[in-house]
């Protein structure tokens, strides 16, 4: 194949596939094995063979190829300039009208300090091993800012243990201040921000000692904490907004089809699983548990490739149940919104998988939303031998983390009744996320929060042992005289 071939592959081309390309030796063949990383018509990355040589091939392809080959490239250069430990660039090359391509020593056996995390990521906040995986990271950053460098796009994925050794990759991403002199503060500050915001904000509190292990490396500047802490806010805020942007497009994570007859959004690593049931949700809430009937809800359990799903499909009770529906988005829309929003925050609710709606010109219909299945108890069944004494303190604490999670995020459930929460694995879920919403205004969310901490206390006896130990233990409503 041609490279620019590569820009109407789409986003799988089949595998295994060659491309020729040239070095000074002249042409040779890349045949490409794993697709690492798709960007479709624009960017292919992942591992192939070249010249009998395991590579990290990079092509870049579409109008904006030479951008794209020129910025990798720059990264590239300065990173192995200033000697930071960083991945070979073994070949590299542009050709007009067919594309760039960039091939990398491959480091077999890496692991990425992302996937280092996701290990330790349920362990109590700043675990020893949550602080090794964090230490290590904060370490790399300082000796990458204190050459005059920083990367714009950082995260853990891009550090990556081999051998001992903590490798700085993604080169597209790297910028330069002055390389050689330390970065200025207000650039490292902004940077830091980038990488904490991408933190559970539950590990917030332990910024300042997460920071030492960043100045012990780099000492180059006084870093305040209040400074940083407000980088980390506007970081988190924009990252928040760009993430609910992609729950409703067609993009890398989620495959979606909206028009005036129709809408299906689905997690892209859920698409194969779950296709079948897409096209025809009823027959599978038909064939499955059956948990609700209601009038204007029906939810089912069911199972596909061995994964446990719920099927939740939102009913119109009638013509004059329509009138008040088909103008506004379904509640299956709501709920798929606001469980990404939770799942983004690190606030525990079953995945949202899929969301669909029938339509007719725009006009809204019936609904169904298709979530992971939460396999525990719920906290009434859970606490109910506990009536007259105290839970176990890890359901405490974690129950402590759901709602200190919750006053963080200004969001309120709307419906916090004991069968909406759930224990599994060492956290609380919310389910049932139909009132869910994270509140603007200080005064409008602690009115909300006070009603759901009251309706949560009331799924037990007032006069009981454990009432009056949750009422003691969770925290009460910030001050609702805030004015809108």
């Amino acid at each position: 194949m041609k490279l620019h071939e590569l820009s109407r592959a789409g986003r799988a081309p089949a595998l295994p596939f060659a491309v020729e390309l040239a070095d000074a030796a002249g042409t040779a063949t890349l045949s490409m094995e794993r697709l690492l990383r798709v960007l479709p018509g624009q960017r292919y990355v992942g591992v192939g063979e070249w010249r009998g040589r395991t590579v990290l091939a990079k092509l870049l392809v579409g109008d904006r190829a030479a951008r794209h080959f020129q910025r990798e490239l720059n990264g590239a250069r300065l990173l192995a300039e200033q000697q930071l430990t960083t991945p070979l660039l073994l070949v590299d090359g542009l050709t007009e009208g067919e594309g760039g391509w960039l091939l990398f020593d491959y480091l077999e056996g890496a692991e990425s300090l992302w996937d280092a995390w996701r290990a330790v990521e349920g362990e109590p906040p700043l675990s020893e091993a949550q602080t090794v995986v964090l230490g290590e990271a904060l370490a790399a950053i300082a000796g990458l800012h204190a050459k005059g460098l920083w990367q714009a796009d950082l995260h853990l994925d891009n550090l990556l243990r081999h051998d001992g050794q903590l490798y700085l990759i993604d080169g597209g991403a790297v910028q330069a201040e002055t390389p050689g002199q330390p970065l200025s503060r207000a650039r490292v500050l902004e940077n830091l921000g980038v990488f904490f915001a991408q933190l559970p904000a539950g590990l917030e509190p332990f910024t300042e000692e997460l920071l030492v292990y960043y100045l012990l490396a780099n000492g180059e500047h006084a870093l305040p904490l209040e400074a940083l802490l407000k980088e980390v806010a506007k970081v988190r805020r924009w990252r928040l907004r760009d993430y609910l942007g992609k729950i409703a497009r067609d993009c890398s994570l989620f495959s979606a089809r909206i028009g005036a007859f129709g809408l299906r959004v689905i997690r892209r690593d859920a698409a194969a699983t779950l296709a079948p049931l897409l096209d025809d949700p009823d027959a599978a809430i038909a064939q499955g548990s059956l948990y609700k009937n209601g009038g204007t809800a029906t939810v089912a359990g069911a199972e596909r490739d061995g994964r446990k799903l719920v099927i939740k499909r939102y009913n119109i009770k009638g013509f004059g149940h329509w009138l008040k529906r088909f103008w506004r988005p379904s509640r299956a829309w709501h709920s798929w919104v606001e469980g990404n929003r939770l799942d983004f925050l690190g606030i525990s609710t079953p995945k949202p998988l899929a969301v669909i709606e029938n339509r007719w010109c725009w006009l809204r219909g019936r609904a169904w939303l298709i979530t992971e299945y939460a396999a525990g108890q719920d906290i009434i069944a859970r606490f109910q031998p506990y009536l007259a004494g105290s839970p176990p303190e890890e359901e405490l604490l974690a129950l402590d983390r759901l709602f200190t999670a919750l006053l963080r995020e200004r969001i309120s459930h709307g419906d916090l009744k004991g069968h909406n929460l759930f224990w599994d694995n060492g956290r609380w879920l919310l389910i049932d996320l139909d009132a869910v919403r994270q509140h603007r205004s200080p005064a409008r969310f602690a009115r909300a929060y006070a009603r759901d901490r009251a309706r949560f206390l009331r799924n037990w006896p007032a006069d009981s042992a454990l009432y009056r130990l949750l009422d003691q233990r969770l925290p009460q409503a910030p001050d609702a005289r805030t004015e809108d």
